[in-house]
């Protein structure tokens, strides 16, 4: 692929038209949907000097905007109520129009891969295949932003299913599901028409979403954005100093031999599958060789085979019997690897892997079932202690280089595929990310919240709706687990509800240890659509979970008043307690009323601070009277 195409810099230019000489940014099309008694914004382009008249048939008047010396033209509109088909027509002397307009409520859905999930495709979420064939709303229009980097904001942006598209069982299984089921709901229940805006990339992180002026403002990635600049935008320089500095940074951190003799001595084991951060290597990233040996029958040696190793994360360099057999980079892609013939041998065999971790996790991580040598269809299983040797602790070293082609990269999907859509009011946003920036909650915390103000004045609209999805629950249940990155994570998240009309469906619940893509996502967009249909529709129904309004320290308990009733299924589990000696131990609730809990441990006389549900996958069982789940939470 050609990177200066790529990486376009500057505004993208409008797609022609076969008809008209009016041209329109991509996400213009027939069938869109536009937000109700607002004033949208229509860029486009037009012979220079050209005077463009803009009618929509809502309202039969006629909107005139003149071309600039660059032929660029602007008109805003004022929608009407709900309710449709319009059309609107431009015309320079040809006439271009928009046919099967409709009036209605528009949500942009945006984030990682959770947000991004299929209904079917790659995703394919719960009861996939019926809720294909039952897709069948014409009210409810889907758009697709098509996945694009920029260093600079752009103008347009490309869309895929070539605009927008009722909800069929051929426009509904490439797209979000969360985006789709929350739109069904809405239309099901509101009986207008709502349009979804699917702007979404698996693995990114809140700052390839957020814009310069925001990063910069907030004293983050410094480095990345002074590249930018230095560069001068152009993405063959940036890939150059990158590829430098790569060059550099692996001479540093990475061990260009290894003497396994040497190190023998240093072996340790540990459980695989499993990430390391989970067992023998906490808070660990840098390189780990990991090594299993495991015996072929003679009857078996010398013939082709396939090696799975489930996921790795991040990335692998993976040999048998000393024989670089394959290597793949990113933390939830599976690995299978083809065994050629003759490299299997009788008896003693060895799969050695280089696994490179640059943050969270880090090993070989799924189902035991998915850790095999396969050979003729027979399973020869690889999982359970595996031997290993730290090769290089990246801790005691600068931090790795960003990829500037990277679409985790500061900026560079906020330019290219959000911003362009601004120009089109929404009333609200849907965000479900935040895995790629596990351990760094801190910098979430101030990025996120910076985000969500910076996208409502790009929106014009200070008081937008914002709901974003806490993450769900993920790896290994543990009862005890207070360092537990994830749980960090999730309260920074949770730090944005200080900001007005926001709102967060908890997914503590719907979580699957050994899956980052829980499948029950019209359980999560069911719980969006209710904060939606409650805050901004009027249809009061419950939609939060209870919170902590104050805690009260009594001797050797701690007493939690929630702001409404809380219901525990058994005993209160999920709880631990911290002693004045520093040391955390499990701790249980007992209800005193439907909103007050006392929580204690044997173990702590003197409590200094309390967390519940504080772990990767956590166990506890507190709830709405409705069935919602309570969000983690801590006492300092």
């Amino acid at each position: 692929m050609n990177l200066i195409k790529f990486f376009v810099c500057g505004a993208l230019i409008f797609p022609l038209a076969a008809s008209a000489k009016v041209t329109l940014p991509q996400f213009f099309t027939d069938s869109m949907v536009v937000q109700q008694k607002a004033e949208i914004t229509i860029p486009g382009k037009a012979k220079k000097g050209a005077t463009v008249k803009i009618t929509p048939s809502w309202s039969g008047e006629t909107v005139k905007a003149k071309a600039d010396k660059n032929g660029k033209f602007s008109a805003k509109l004022t929608t009407p109520d709900a309710g449709g088909p319009y059309s609107i027509t431009f015309d320079d002397g040809q006439k271009l129009t928009l046919n099967d307009v409709m009036a209605g409520e528009v949500w942009f859905c945006s984030g990682q891969s959770n947000m991004e999930m299929p209904v079917d495709g790659w995703g394919k979420v719960m009861d996939y295949r019926r809720e294909v064939a039952e897709a069948n709303s014409p009210n409810l229009r889907l758009l697709q932003i098509k996945k694009a980097t920029s260093y600079s904001p752009q103008e347009d942006a490309e869309v895929n299913m070539g605009g927008w598209r009722s909800a069929t069982p051929k426009s509904v299984p490439e797209f979000s599901s969360i985006g789709y089921f929350f739109g069904r709901q809405l239309n099901n229940e509101l009986d207008i028409p709502i349009g979804i805006i699917d702007c979404t990339w698996g693995g990114t992180p809140v700052e390839a979403w957020s814009s310069y002026e925001l990063l910069n403002s907030l004293g983050e990635f410094g480095p990345e954005l002074q590249k930018i600049e230095d560069n001068n935008y152009d993405a063959s320089a940036l890939l150059a100093a990158y590829e430098q500095q790569m060059e550099e940074w692996d001479k540093m951190v990475i061990p260009q031999n290894v003497d396994f003799e040497e190190t023998s001595a240093k072996w340790a084991t540990m459980p695989v599958p499993g990430v390391w951060e989970d067992s023998v290597l906490p808070a660990f990233d840098g390189i780990v060789w990991m090594r299993k040996t495991f015996d072929v029958p003679a009857a078996d040696a010398g013939k082709a085979a396939m090696l799975n190793l489930a996921c790795i994360d991040d990335e692998d360099i993976t040999y048998l019997n000393g024989q670089k057999v394959g290597a793949i980079s990113g933390y939830n892609v599976e690995r299978s690897y083809e065994i050629p013939a003759g490299a299997l041998k009788a008896g003693e065999n060895t799969v050695l892997v280089r696994v490179l971790d640059t943050g969270g996790g880090g090993g070989i991580y799924g189902n035991a079932d998915d850790v095999s040598l396969v050979i003729d269809g027979t399973p020869i299983s690889l999982a359970g202690d595996w031997e290993y040797t730290v090769a290089s602790d990246f801790g005691s070293f600068p931090p790795r280089p960003v990829s500037p082609l990277s679409s985790s990269y500061p900026t560079v999907l906020y330019n290219a595929m959000m911003h362009p859509v601004t120009v089109m009011p929404v009333a609200g946003v849907l965000w479900y990310q935040g895995c790629a920036n596990v351990g760094r909650d801190e910098q979430y915390s101030k990025v996120f919240k910076g985000m969500i103000e910076d996208w409502r004045k790009d929106w014009n609209n200070p008081e937008l709706p914002f709901y974003f999805v806490q993450l769900a629950g993920y790896l290994q249940p543990k009862r005890f687990q207070p360092n537990s990155e994830w749980a960090a994570l999730r309260q920074a998240q949770a730090n944005a509800l200080t900001l007005n009309n926001t709102g967060m469906a908890v997914a503590i619940d719907l979580g699957n240890p050994d899956d980052i893509h829980p499948k029950n996502k019209q359980e999560v967009a069911r719980r969006l659509a209710a904060m939606a249909l409650n805050d901004r529709y009027g249809k009061k129904q419950p939609c939060r979970a209870p919170e902590v309004k104050s805690t009260k320290v009594d001797g050797r308990y701690v007493r939690l008043t929630f702001n409404e009733p809380v219901t525990m299924y058994g005993g209160g589990q999920g709880f631990v307690i911290k002693g004045k000696d520093g040391e955390w131990a499990v701790a249980y609730g007992r209800q005193l009323s439907p909103t007050e809990i006392e929580v204690s441990s044997d173990e702590v006389a003197s409590p200094v601070e309390l967390r519940y549900d504080w772990a990767d996958y956590p166990e506890g069982n507190l709830r709405s009277l409705s069935g919602l789940p309570v969000a983690p939470f801590k006492t300092k």
